[in-house]
């Protein structure tokens, strides 16, 4: 008995009912973490070390066997160990003597210890109630995908029961929406990690789709070897549909379901990149209604919405396979005409949809007519990213409203460039105004027959910090209508006046008068008088009429009335006046007549061929002669040599400036130049007959 007992780990107890005497084995106590012999002196009841959530129970089952109302007893329950530890136990027992009364006077059973047992059952209870009260639904399947089983959400989600599931294969739920290639990758992923987890379309059992995030894993047996596969699905399609919905009106517009601005310049940029693959073009096409607002105002929102609808559809009508039309706003619709050769190609899309949106609409009643001016960019012709190329067809549809609505026009991008590059260059300018980039040069002037220096001419060149030196040829005609021109011109006078104290402070008398040029829209500033006492006034150590300026005879034909003005209220204050170019004009006798100018300069052009060309001769000498009739002097420029300034000695003009005497040089450069200029010999031939 005892080596059966020890064979089968089982503990042992006798109970002598009438002595109430108890007897138990060793492995009794060892079960409960005692020894043999703790357990022999012990004065703790059998009670006593039951769990006393449990000792009803176990009373209960003992006393219907004592009492015949049970054949035998056989329970599991709770027991405390020696550490106040629970090991759950079994407990088989019967009664083993009654007397003649049939009173119980003996009982004997065994305790096994099923404590691994019953945490393994726990933890079955446990997986069982996760597979029936998860919210997921759940499928097991051996590892040829063939269902073992699944929970009750698997049949809320798929429709199949689960006795019509078990058995099946899961290509039962498989949806057409994917590619062989997205399988591939999920059994690659699964195969190499155990598990895979996305997104997947499955079919209900009715036919309709539905989207799950899924997660798929590997049961491993103790070799590793796969024996199963769990899958954990969440159906997410309400998700998905409320996420459609958002993308929806996130990329189209509400009333006319075409794309917006945002999915436009999605559809945009891949065209270009399409086009750049292949190397055709593509055209942008900016469409504003014409009378719309005259709609909305009439007859009220409502109808204008119905309006463009209407619209919408006509001209979503006209567009050929690839092309796409979106509205952006308003009125206002864009369309992207792809694939095109030649720019001709656009031509019929964009007559019907002149013709399609000028065509009557009738709406409750009520004939509306409208029609529609469009802007068109090319690319790559119009080389700029998406949001230039709206902008540049946006510009083009607004030149077709200004020439008459109800027709397209193409986007100039020479113009452009030409636009883009005066921007550059007057933003360039400004810094350089800002930066003091600009400075002057001077070319002297002389008198030809006494060789006196008679002063210089102020020439402003740009020290460019990338391109050098350069000349006003480079710059003043990008900024001749500008306002810059003004402050350009302020800043010259200002600072020619303090050259002209600097080289006074130096001793130098009659060649330290500098002549300025004023441009046109200078001259003609109401205020340019009282400027030019401000800019006097600052400089009190320098007297105005070491001063001269330059005044194109071309930038008084606007008003001679006005300009004579402006040259006697500056004249007034003491400087001079130089009528620069003459004989450009048309009027030339007229300005020498109204115009109080000191000092006639004849154009270069004249001056340069004169010893050539017998006509520019003939002019030179009537300049000359007229200035002398009009007790003017006179100055020539553009001497390029000796011999043009012995020509116009001999015919009366002694003062002349140009390459032959001098070119333009920096300030500190004039005084050096000053001390070793002589004129030529032949010159001095001239003046001593």
């Amino acid at each position: 008995m005892q080596l059966v007992l020890d064979g089968a780990e089982l503990g042992f107890w006798d109970w002598n009912i009438a002595t109430s005497k108890v007897e138990r084995n060793e492995r009794w106590a060892t079960m409960l973490g005692y020894s043999y012999q703790e357990i022999q002196q012990t004065t703790n009841q059998w009670a006593d070390f039951v769990h006393p959530e449990d000792r009803d129970k176990a009373w209960k089952s003992i006393n219907d066997v004592l009492e015949g109302r049970s054949k035998s007893h056989s329970l599991e329950y709770r027991m405390l160990t020696k550490d106040n530890k629970i090991r759950w136990i079994h407990d088989q027992a019967n009664v083993m003597k009654r007397d003649n009364q049939g009173n119980a006077l003996r009982m004997s059973g065994t305790h096994t210890d099923i404590t691994d047992r019953k945490i393994a059952e726990q933890k079955l209870q446990l997986a069982a109630s996760v597979f029936s009260h998860a919210r997921e639904s759940i499928i097991i399947t051996d590892t040829a995908g063939v269902i073992i089983d699944v929970n009750e959400i698997f049949s809320t989600t798929t429709g199949y029961s689960i006795e019509e599931a078990i058995g099946q294969n899961t290509r039962i739920l498989k949806s057409g929406k994917h590619s062989p290639e997205f399988y591939k990758e999920m059994w690659k992923t699964l195969l190499a990690d155990g598990y895979w987890t996305g997104e997947v379309w499955n079919r209900h059992k009715n036919g309709e789709l539905y989207a799950e995030i899924k997660t798929v894993s590997a049961v491993f047996d103790e070799q590793g070897n796969t024996t199963h596969y769990v899958a954990l699905g969440n159906d997410i399609t309400r998700l998905k549909e409320h996420q459609d919905q958002l993308e929806r009106i996130a990329h189209y517009d509400i009333l006319t379901n075409l794309p917006n601005r945002v999915l436009l310049s999605d559809r945009l940029s891949q065209a270009m990149l399409q086009c750049r693959r292949i190397g055709n073009s593509l055209a942008v096409v900016f469409l504003d209604l014409d009378g719309f607002k005259a709609v909305n105002d009439t007859y009220g929102h409502n109808m204008g919405d119905q309006l463009l609808v209407a619209i919408a559809g006509r001209m979503k009508k006209v567009l050929r396979k690839g092309d796409s039309l979106a509205r952006i706003g308003g009125d206002e619709f864009v369309a992207v005409l792809t694939g095109l050769s030649t720019v001709e190609e656009c031509e019929p899309v964009l007559e019907r949809f002149l013709s399609v949106a000028s065509e009557s609409i009738t709406i409750d009643g009520i004939v509306l007519n409208v029609s529609v001016s469009i802007g068109v960019t090319l690319y790559p012709q119009d080389h700029v990213d998406t949001d230039q190329l709206m902008r540049h067809a946006d510009q083009a549809m607004y030149v077709a409203k200004e020439s008459g609505k109800n027709r397209y026009h193409f986007f100039d991008t020479a113009q452009d460039d030409a636009v883009k590059t005066q921007r550059e260059s007057l933003d360039a300018i400004r810094v350089a105004l800002d930066n003091q980039q600009f400075v002057l040069y001077y070319q002297p002037k002389v008198n030809m027959r006494t060789g006196k220096v008679t002063g210089s001419e102020a020439l402003i060149r740009w020290q460019h910090p990338e391109r050098g030196l350069l000349s006003p040829i480079e710059f003043l005609p990008i900024i001749e209508n500008n306002p810059m021109i003004i402050e350009l011109g302020e800043w010259v006078i200002d600072s020619a006046l303090t050259q002209i104290s600097q080289w006074r402070e130096m001793g130098m008398d009659s060649s330290a008068y500098i002549s300025v040029n004023i441009a046109t829209v200078q001259l003609q500033q109401t205020d340019f008088s009282d400027k030019l006492a401000l800019l006097l006034a600052t400089h009190p150590e320098v007297e105005p009429h070491f001063l001269e300026l330059e005044v194109l005879e071309t930038s008084a034909l606007d008003d001679v009335y006005h300009a004579s003005k402006i040259m006697n209220d500056c004249m007034a204050l003491g400087v001079n006046f130089a009528l620069d170019d003459f004989g450009t004009g048309y009027s030339s006798l007229t300005y020498l007549r109204r115009l109080p100018a000191n000092l006639i300069k004849i154009d270069q052009s004249f001056v340069r061929d004169m010893l050539l060309d017998a006509d520019d001769f003939a002019i030179v000498e009537g300049v000359i002669a007229l200035a002398k009739s009009f007790k003017r002097e006179v100055i020539a420029e553009g001497v390029e040599t000796i011999d043009h300034g012995t020509a116009l000695l001999k015919l009366g003009c002694d003062l002349a400036q140009g390459y032959g005497i001098a070119k333009p040089m920096p300030a500190d450069d004039i005084p050096p130049w000053i001390k070793q200029w002589k004129p030529s010999e032949e010159w001095v031939a001239v003046s001593d007959r």
